[in-house]
C-alpha cells in the first residue's frame, strides 16, 4: 500500500505551475490526476474559453474532481494560483478527510502566461499574495 498524496502548486500566472505539475506526474509510480480550474474552460474542441463569471464554478468543479479522485485512492496534483490562504482551506480539509499527505509547493518563475492574463491583474494578485 502506498501513501495517498495531494499536492497543491501555487503561484502567479506564468510562474511555472502547469509545467511543474506535468513533471511531477512523471514521478508517480501509481496513478495520479492533474487538475486546474482552467481545465473547466476548455471546450470540446480543446480550445480555452475563459469566462470570468464562471470562475467560482470552475473552482468548485476543481474541488469536486479532486475529492472524486481521492475517494478512489488516486493521488492528485492541483495547480491553481491560490493567492489567498483561504483558497487552500478546502483542499487541506480533503487531505485530512482522506488521510492524504499534503504537499504545498510555490512557483516563482517568470514565464509567458499561457492564458493571456493581463499584466495589471497579475500585479494585483502579487500585491494580494499571502505566504
Amino acid at each position: 500500500m502506498y501513501e495517498l498524496t495531494l499536492t497543491l502548486i501555487r503561484g502567479l500566472p506564468g510562474s511555472g505551475k502547469s509545467t511543474l505539475a506535468r513533471s511531477l506526474l512523471n514521478n508517480y509510480l501509481n496513478e495520479c490526476a492533474h487538475l486546474e480550474a482552467d481545465m473547466f474552460f476548455v471546450n470540446k474542441q480543446g480550445e480555452y474559453e475563459f469566462a470570468p463569471n464562471k470562475l467560482k464554478q470552475a473552482h468548485q468543479w476543481c474541488e469536486q474532481q479532486c475529492e472524486l479522485y481521492l475517494q478512489q485512492n488516486i493521488n492528485v496534483i492541483v495547480s491553481n494560483t491560490f493567492v489567498k490562504q483561504w483558497e487552500l482551506k478546502y483542499y487541506r480539509l480533503l487531505a485530512k478527510k482522506y488521510n492524504a499527505k499534503l504537499i504545498i509547493q510555490t512557483c516563482h518563475g517568470k514565464y509567458k502566461n499561457i492564458h493571456q492574463v493581463p499584466e495589471a491583474t497579475i500585479k494585483k494578485m502579487k500585491r494580494q499574495w499571502e505566504v
